[in-house]
């Protein structure tokens, strides 16, 4: 359905001719034409629902629980500003296994990504909350990891072991959270789906130019030409 929603553009296949007929040219989809949702609208709650995508389940599926049917998959790519839909969106643990041990090989399950905190309270409270000596998550070098680490606890300096307050990732445990942080995406409302569609029709309708034939189609030079087309960018709703 997306590819039948963007429009098309004729472009020369024999550039050495001079002049160009229309017998050299070839109509196809514009599918170099690129769209993205302004980043700061997803910060409003009132346009989308965020949903966390279970284990197999496709973006198909999704699109027919929200909008009726699965070929409006392409509503949820753009509003989630997918670039490559077959990695922006979780893929299953096995998939996942398969990318790992051919990325890394010998080293997938016992080689060391990289290293982080762990959060560490402090043992101070301030207004009733607790004091965090150290935040979780950070990323932090092997130096850190083997080294002493002092924090306040209050009263007095605390020192600890490095790898009491920090831990070793390896290289598939650091593949299966990437991949789980891509469950949480965001749907369009249903309420603002039908104005959406009509939104993304009107963005690829083609302005008169010198190089417009209709609505849906202009043309363009050589075929190098076509692929530096710039890039159109869907305005938020």
């Amino acid at each position: 359905m997306y590819f039948s929603l963007t429009p098309d553009v004729s472009y020369d296949t024999k550039p050495t001719s001079y002049p160009f007929s229309e017998s050299d040219r070839i109509i196809v989809n514009n599918f170099f034409r690129r769209y993205k949702i302004n980043d700061d609208i997803f910060g409003y709650a009132t346009f989308y629902t965020k949903y966390a995508v279970k284990e197999g389940v496709k973006i198909e599926t999704i699109a027919q629980r929200y909008y009726g049917k699965p070929e409006y998959d392409w509503v949820i790519i753009l509003t989630n500003n997918f670039i490559n839909p077959q990695f922006s969106f979780p893929l299953d643990d096995y998939t996942v296994r398969k990318i790992a041990e051919d990325k890394y090989g010998d080293d997938t399950y016992s080689g060391i990504h990289h290293y982080e905190t762990i959060e560490t309270k402090s043992g101070q409270t301030v207004g009733g909350k607790s004091v965090l000596a150290l935040e979780g998550g950070l990323r932090v070098d092997k130096t850190f990891y083997d080294s002493p680490f002092t924090y306040w606890n209050g009263t007095q300096n605390i020192t600890v072991a490095g790898n009491t307050v920090s831990k070793s990732v390896l290289n598939f445990d650091h593949e299966i959270a990437e991949n789980e942080k891509k469950r949480e995406i965001y749907i369009l409302k249903k309420r603002f789906f039908v104005k959406f569609v009509e939104e993304f029709k009107k963005q690829n309708l083609y302005s008169k130019s010198s190089d417009f034939v209709t609505k849906r189609l202009k043309k363009t030079g050589v075929w190098w030409n076509f692929l530096c087309l710039k890039e159109s960018y869907l305005k938020p709703l």
